[in-house]
């Protein structure tokens, strides 16, 4: 048989994997979340926020666009410390003005009458009608804004107007010249070198600077947004390296540019070498080196030690000290198999065992020293908070599985109500992480010893979650603020829920999960399903049965208890009973214990929509609906019922019950009852067209997994539907209805044969492929095709199938 010819065989199996999931949904985790791609439970914001935005995170250039302080903000106290008014009158009149107050005040000629009663007793204002020459700056200023501010459209990209700009920038260094007051004076000169360097006189931007601005009296913040301005022409004159040092001086003295001058210093590409031979003194050499450590995603203590060798009291040294925690934990801390976080969920898997090993001991030596410098900070007390490098050296020993050592660490900090809030929260959260570290695999841990802290980390990040959204779906993760938030649910998904399951008792592991996801103390639903993440949904519709059910079922009566049950079972009892009835009742369809499905079904509000999954090309609002009790021959197209034929898991557990007792009662039918319970089980397998009547997703990439699941028994190897074909055929005398019977068998071995040929090689059409030899093989082999050939070839149902299978013509041909 041709390459071609062999290709048609297994196109039944092939084709749905290719062009099945057009129809349905994809199982999936959520997309990458740049605030949540790794496990972290070491805060980075405990050394402050001064330099909150050069927090480690691979992700985004800067953990925060947002300046640390707002320009609008230094800019208006600069002007009413000048003029003796109010900051936020300043702030009112320059920055929150409509566009119709915009143009009244355009035309502004000191006449507060004409304005609208809300500005009249706006203080900047009365200053203005006081000094023309104040009024005169503001509105040549306001002159300015739209020739510097023009909004970028990609469909109409429009060039700035560089003539306009240039002489603005003439007219400003007029105004230099005539005007006596030193403050408007420094403000002309920055409006001039913003002009001109806006407008591509490089040369001119400089001379104003070093004429007029470089040497003016005073600290305004205009001085350094000026020499930022200055920094560019620079670079655009050729002159990377001084322009780095520059942007690197802005960095230092001028927090409401510092992201700028940040991303600045990178856009020069000027090597660390390049600016600092023009770096003055400790300071600004420890500054260039912290810019660099900033921006360096790999390991690197090298710049930590030269700004600790050289500013040992700044701030930076915790701030770098952190980052290099964070990365360390995005290296060791390995995501839980039940609580997948969405960066390792898609790249962890598939590194070779050498490679980890290998890349292990290169992170195990990069904490060891970060550990040292840690120690090193703690005993020098160089650093105004000496004590960061004893937590920090806990929290490292508890990642290298090391807890008594850093308890060890802990004991040296002697007063930790002198410890910033932040470091002594972050105290406690080690605490917590030394104390769980008895929680080992397979060994009994007092849980209750965990509670309090539990506690107060629920009360932490209630705090950072005060209004739960009222949306249909739940909110994602990612937030630079919300670090308690994740600790928690780290806590509880990746510490305690694994530990639960090493103990077998996965109903309270699923307790854990849905307890890390409630980061709301009030609910806005109660919904089950819709308060829980991808992860939790995921292990909930997936690993529990109807013993773990069951357990959950005994938990919820605990809720009132002060220990690790009650906390646990506390936040079960907010949600709504209907998901947990619906999931119950589910587990019991794949058990196919249709009677205590039924049960659990008939406990559900009438009116609950049960899931149906989305099906893009198709009617009845883009759903799909079941249609377990017919006759195929062919897996795909699949034959999917109306919306008024639909079986609902309910009316699927009651009429299979029914078929169940019918197999008792009604003996001489009962291969007839069988043929049909085998049928709707086939269906709700991954080639049926009930698939979700007990699975809750579906992917293409399930046919060429490993059953993991208790239910895969059903979804993937069809082996219930092979009993209850075998024991229908066994039933009967009809040889057409035993032909029946004999090619659904058929259809089942088929499964398994593919379960067995995984992972085939994507070259599976290569006729020399060992494991593309082996597949075709074993469906040549497939015994019920055989015996449907040997023993029921002159059946009508024979001739009908062998027309219809390309599959069953295949091998007939063969």
């Amino acid at each position: 048989m041709t390459t071609f010819k062999k290709l048609s065989l297994i196109s039944s199996v092939f084709f749905l994997f290719y062009f099945g999931e057009i129809a349905v949904n994809i199982a999936c985790g959520g997309e990458a979340d740049p605030y949540d791609y790794y496990i972290t439970y070491f805060h980075n914001n405990i050394q402050g926020d001064e330099y909150a935005p050069f927090a480690f995170n691979k992700m985004v250039s800067l953990y925060d666009d947002q300046e640390v302080k707002a320009e609008s903000d230094v800019n208006s106290e600069d002007w009413a410390k000048n003029l003796n008014v109010k900051a936020q009158d300043v702030k009112q009149v320059m920055y929150q003005t409509d566009s119709a107050t915009e143009v009244k005040l355009s035309a502004f000629n000191g006449n507060l009458n004409v304005l609208p009663d809300s500005l009249k007793n706006n203080t900047f204002l009365q200053a203005m009608a006081r000094k023309k020459d104040l009024l005169q700056y503001y509105q040549f200023a306001k002159a300015c804004e739209p020739l510097a501010n023009v909004a970028f459209d990609l469909w109409d990209p429009k060039p700035r107007d560089t003539a306009a700009m240039q002489n603005k920038a003439q007219e400003a260094l007029k105004f230099v010249s005539s005007t006596k007051d030193d403050f408007l004076k420094l403000r002309y000169a920055y409006q001039s070198a913003r002009m001109s360097h806006y407008g591509g006189d490089y040369p001119m931007c400089k001379s104003t600077y070093e004429q007029y601005i470089k040497t003016a009296k005073g600290n305004s913040p205009v001085k350094g947004w000026a020499l930022a301005l200055y920094a560019g022409a620079v670079r655009k004159t050729g002159n990377p390296g001084q322009s780095a040092y520059l942007f690197s001086k802005v960095f230092n003295a001028n927090p409401e540019r510092r992201n700028q001058a940040y991303r600045n210093y990178y856009y020069t590409d000027a090597p660390a070498d390049a600016a600092l031979k023009y770096a003055k003194g400790d300071a600004e050499i420890a500054n260039i080196w912290a810019i660099n450590g900033f921006g360096n995603y790999d390991y690197d203590l090298k710049s930590l030690n030269k700004v600790y060798q050289l500013e040992p009291k700044s701030v930076i040294n915790g701030v770098l000290l952190l980052r290099e925690v964070n990365k360390l934990e995005e290296a060791l801390i390995k995501s839980s198999d039940i609580a997948k976080v969405s960066y390792s969920y898609y790249f962890e898997e598939g590194r070779s065992s050498k490679y980890n090993d290998s890349l292990k001991a290169a992170n195990l030596k990069h904490l060891l020293a970060t550990k040292d410098f840690s120690l090193k900070l703690a005993k020098e007390k160089k650093y105004p908070e000496p004590d960061l490098g004893y937590v920090t050296a806990a929290y490292l020993s508890w990642i290298e599985n090391k807890p008594d050592q850093g308890t060890l660490y802990l004991s040296n900090i002697k007063n930790s109500e002198k410890l910033s809030t932040r470091l002594r929260d972050q105290v406690r959260i080690v605490k917590l992480l030394l104390e769980s570290s008895k929680i080992k695999k397979g060994a009994t841990f007092n849980e209750n010893e965990l509670v309090a802290s539990l506690k107060w980390l629920d009360e932490k990040r209630f705090a950072e979650n005060p209004v739960a959204p009222k949306s249909d779906y739940y909110d994602s993760w990612g937030n630079a603020d919300k670090r308690f938030t994740l600790t928690t649910r780290n806590f509880y998904q990746q510490i305690l829920a694994p530990a639960y399951m090493s103990l077998g008792d996965t109903a309270k592991a699923a307790l854990a999960m849905v307890k890390g996801d409630l980061k709301y103390k009030i609910l806005s639903q109660n919904s089950l399903f819709k308060n829980m993440s991808y992860q939790t949904l995921s292990f909930w519709q997936r690993y529990l049965s109807p013993k773990s059910m069951q357990g959950l079922s005994n938990y919820k009566t605990k809720s009132g208890t002060e220990d690790m049950p009650g906390l646990l079972s506390k936040a079960l009892n907010q949600l709504s009973n209907d998901d947990f009835y619906e999931l119950y009742g589910t587990t019991y369809l794949r058990t196919h214990q249709y009677d205590k499905a039924v049960e659990m079904f008939s406990k559900i509000s009438a009116n609950y929509q049960y899931f149906s999954p989305q099906n893009w090309y198709a009617g009845d609002d883009n759903k799909l609906f079941a249609n377990p009790f017919i006759e195929t021959i062919k897996d795909y197209p699949k034959n999917y019922a109306s919306s008024k034929t639909a079986t609902t898991k309910r009316t699927f557990a009651q009429q299979m019950l029914r078929l169940q007792k019918l197999t008792l009662s009604d003996k001489k039918n009962a291969a007839y009852y069988y043929y049909k319970m085998a049928n709707a089980i086939y269906q709700t397998g991954y080639y049926g067209n009930s698939w979700f009547l007990i699975s809750y997703d579906w992917s293409s990439y399930d046919n060429f997994s490993k059953p993991k699941y208790n239910y895969d028994v059903d979804y993937k190897k069809a082996q219930t539907a092979k009993a209850w074909y075998l024991k229908a055929r066994a039933l009967s005398n009809d040889p057409d209805f035993k032909a029946k019977c004999t090619f659904m068998l058929a259809k089942c071995a088929q499964k398994q044969i593919i379960l067995n040929a995984y992972p085939l090689s994507f070259s599976w059409y290569d006729k020399d492929d060992v494991k593309f030899k082996d597949f075709i093989t074993a469906n040549y082999n497939n015994p019920y095709f055989k015996e449907l050939r040997l023993k029921y070839k002159q059946t009508p149902f024979y001739q009908k199938a062998s027309g219809e299978c390309s599959y069953l013509g295949d091998f007939i041909g063969k």
